[in-house]
């Protein structure tokens, strides 16, 4: 049997020059996507409970474009006006970027690193004075947290979000040849709407290490698994695992 059906557990891409629209092309393969997880945003009167009081804090720092979102949404839900003098510090310059959407940027006082955590180190290193707040969700990993305990950096954890499983109840079966998956929560999301899978000729692909454990961890066969030497991206392992089968299965 050649791999003829994949799917990703995360939205379809909104461009139209998207590597896995390549990867079909190339491949020959049908490509379906269906997020396997969702955001859910934590409330006003949650927030409120965990008594942080993000006035008190004089730096946000942002992993992610979620964590963006949810900052600024609990500060509208709880009428806080964010002061010009925040600073905001970003794991990357695209990240960065997408604090656009919500403050002028060239009037804010904003730093990015190059997505490395030794990067984001030595910029904090400079602001060690400052009380740093972190929007998380109830899933995350302490990376930022260590760097801020080694350098004694006043800090707090402010879990805005929380990443649930998708609601899959109108799949009826798992008909795929492979499936991709690129956090924990996804392969957790499998198992809750499909208790009695079984895994038998499905592929399955993880991205990154966490997640390749995760799927481990559940019992399950790990096929495919990126990033690695010769494949940096998800797309591209795919590509020579699927080029390389299908050569074998003709």
């Amino acid at each position: 049997m050649k791999i003829r059906k994949i799917l990703v557990s995360q939205p379809e891409p909104s461009t139209e020059k998207s590597p896995y629209r390549d990867l079909a092309e190339k491949t020959n393969v049908k490509i379906e996507f269906r997020p396997f997880t969702e955001v859910e945003g934590v409330s006003a009167k949650e927030f409120r409970q965990t008594r942080i009081q993000i006035l008190d804090h004089t730096a946000v720092i942002f992993s992610s474009r979620t964590a963006i979102d949810h900052f600024f949404r609990i500060c509208k839900d709880l009428r806080i006006t964010v002061p010009d003098a925040m600073k905001y510090f970003c794991t990357s310059e695209s990240i960065a970027f997408y604090l656009q959407k919500y403050i002028v940027y060239r009037k804010r006082k904003i730093f990015y690193g190059d997505g490395s955590m030794s990067d984001l180190t030595n910029i904090l290193k400079k602001h060690q004075g400052d009380a740093f707040l972190i929007p998380l969700s109830h899933i995350h990993k302490n990376d930022i947290t260590q760097i801020l305990e080694d350098l004694g950096i006043k800090y707090s954890k402010a879990i805005l979000y929380r990443t649930i499983s998708s609601d899959l109840s109108d799949m009826s079966a798992v008909d795929y040849d492979v499936l991709v998956f690129f956090s924990p929560s996804g392969v957790q999301s499998l198992l809750k709407n499909f208790p009695g899978f079984e895994q038998n000729e499905i592929k399955i692909a993880s991205f990154g290490p966490a997640t390749a454990h995760a799927v481990k961890d559940a019992g399950l066969r790990l096929d495919i698994e990126a990033p690695n030497p010769l494949a940096p991206s998800m797309t591209m392992a795919l590509e020579q695992f699927i080029k390389k089968y299908n050569k074998e299965n003709k």
